[in-house]
């Protein structure tokens, strides 16, 4: 797929553990971890918005665009 999901990037950088992010966006583990892990098929503008307020970056620090043929450089 060619959206890449750097939510552990961004919770590294913050020093943030899976749970305290859970927490804070009030949203499940198993439903974060699915979206961390990048095998959710969508995700909510609402929780997109959470995420990034708690993690104090943009939605573009989150998700990336990667072509078919250049997934090497990741």
């Amino acid at each position: 797929m060619p959206i890449i999901v750097n939510l552990d990037v961004m919770m590294a950088k913050r020093k943030m553990s899976l749970n305290e992010l859970s927490e804070k966006v009030d949203l499940t583990l198993a439903n974060l971890s699915i979206l961390k892990t990048g095998k959710a098929k969508a995700v909510r503008f609402s929780t997109l918005e959470a995420i990034c307020k708690v993690l104090n970056c943009q939605p573009g620090d989150i998700l990336e665009y990667v072509e078919e043929g250049n997934k090497s450089q990741i």
